[in-house]
């Protein structure tokens, strides 16, 4: 599947608001290349871009933090997981994927958060698969000990 259509909510092109380290941003995106630098200003500069294209090209040019290969999959999934959380409506659309299987497909060769033409790991679709699983509701919990049972409580009031 490819994150546009009906799945374009799953994509961090998505406009919907995050907060990563005390900064809020417009996309994921934003929130993704900007956490790329440690430098309080390109960290503010990203977050002012209009777009999320605006703040992947960006993302490129910020001086790159030197632990970026050891953080940037724990990153993602505190976006990702924040994406989801703060969302009520965007938390019921993820759990409406079922048990899905959620590849970010693409024609422009990332092989590394998604898959190009068969090939690729798929971290995004991996962590956006871990939230889901998070948002899920536990059958043996009691409701008022669950976190996130405002998220489904009207999904199965009709059941």
């Amino acid at each position: 599947m490819d994150f546009r259509g009906q799945y374009f909510f799953l994509s961090n092109f998505y406009s919907s608001p995050v907060h990563y380290e005390g900064i809020g941003y417009p996309t994921a995106e934003h929130a993704y290349q900007a956490a790329k630098s440690l430098d309080d200003r390109q960290r503010a500069r990203i977050a002012a871009l209009a777009t999320a294209k605006e703040a992947k090209q960006a993302g490129k040019a910020v001086t790159l933090r030197p632990d970026w290969d050891w953080v940037k999959l724990q990153v993602m999934e505190t976006i990702v997981r924040d994406k989801f959380t703060r969302s009520p409506a965007l938390a019921r659309q993820l759990l409406a994927t079922g048990q899905l299987t959620l590849v970010e497909d693409n024609w422009w060769g990332d092989t590394y958060w998604g898959v190009c033409k068969g090939v690729g790991q798929n971290h995004l679709g991996k962590i956006l698969m871990r939230v889901r699983d998070e948002l899920h509701p536990d059958p043996g919990a009691d409701a008022d000990d669950d976190p996130w049972s405002y998220l489904y409580s009207d999904i199965h009031d009709g059941d």
